[in-house]
C-alpha cells in the first residue's frame, strides 16, 4: 500500500519547478478518478490535482509518474487565454454586439452575438480538445527525460497507465480520444510509424 505523506512528497519533488507553486495535491478516496484536475480557470492562482489513493496504488511507480506528469502538464496547457486570432475575433464580436445594442440594430446584435459565440466556441475546443491532450501527453514524457526517464520507456509507462486507468474506474473500453493518444505514444516509443498528432493540431 502507497504512503500517502510519502506519495505526495514523492509527487511534488517529481513536479517541473514552474507548477509546484500553482498545483495543489490532495487525496479523495470518494472521487471515481484515479486522478483528477478541473478546468483551470484564468482567475485561480492554484489548481487542484486531486488522486484516489485506492486507485492509484493499482499502478506501477512509472505509470504513476506519467499519468500525473501528464496531469499537470494538462493543467498548464489548457489555457483559455493563450493568445490567438478567436480571441481577437471573440473580443471584437462582443465590442460589436455592445454597439449594436446602443444603435438598436437587432440584425446587428444577431450577427455580432454569432461571430462571438463561434469565436467562443474555438477557444473552448482549442483549449479542451483532444490536441490539448497530446499536447500534454508529448510534454510529460520531455518533463520525464529530466527525471532520468528514457523517451520509449516514458511513452510505454504513459500507454500502459491509459489502459489501466478504464478497469480501475468502473469503465469496460478505452475512449476514441485515449486510443487517439496511445497511437501518438507509441510512435514515441518506436512501436509505431503512424502518429496522429500533426492532424489534430491543425
Amino acid at each position: 500500500m502507497v504512503n500517502p505523506n510519502a506519495e505526495i512528497n514523492r509527487l511534488r519533488e517529481l513536479m517541473p519547478a514552474t507548477a509546484r507553486m500553482k498545483t495543489k495535491l490532495m487525496l479523495n478516496d470518494r472521487q471515481l478518478d484515479v486522478i483528477k484536475a478541473e478546468f483551470p480557470r484564468p482567475w485561480q492562482q492554484t489548481h487542484a490535482v486531486s488522486i484516489n489513493l485506492d486507485l492509484w496504488h493499482n499502478l506501477a511507480i512509472a505509470e504513476r509518474d506519467l499519468l500525473f506528469l501528464r496531469t499537470v502538464c494538462w493543467v498548464t496547457l489548457a489555457n483559455v487565454l493563450k493568445p490567438n486570432w478567436y480571441q481577437a475575433l471573440a473580443g471584437a464580436g462582443l465590442v460589436g454586439s455592445v454597439v449594436e445594442v446602443l444603435q438598436g440594430d437587432a440584425v446587428g446584435v444577431i450577427a455580432a452575438a454569432g461571430v462571438t459565440a463561434l469565436a467562443g466556441w474555438q477557444i473552448w475546443r482549442g483549449a479542451s480538445g483532444p490536441q490539448i491532450d497530446i499536447a500534454a501527453d508529448d510534454k510529460a514524457v520531455q518533463v520525464s527525460l529530466r527525471r532520468g526517464y528514457d523517451q520509449a520507456d516514458a511513452a510505454t509507462a504513459l500507454i500502459r497507465a491509459i489502459e489501466a486507468v478504464p478497469p480501475l474506474e468502473g469503465r469496460r473500453v478505452l475512449t476514441v480520444n485515449e486510443l487517439v493518444r496511445c497511437q501518438n505514444l507509441r510512435r514515441q516509443a518506436g512501436r509505431s510509424e503512424f502518429s496522429v498528432s500533426e492532424g489534430y493540431r491543425r
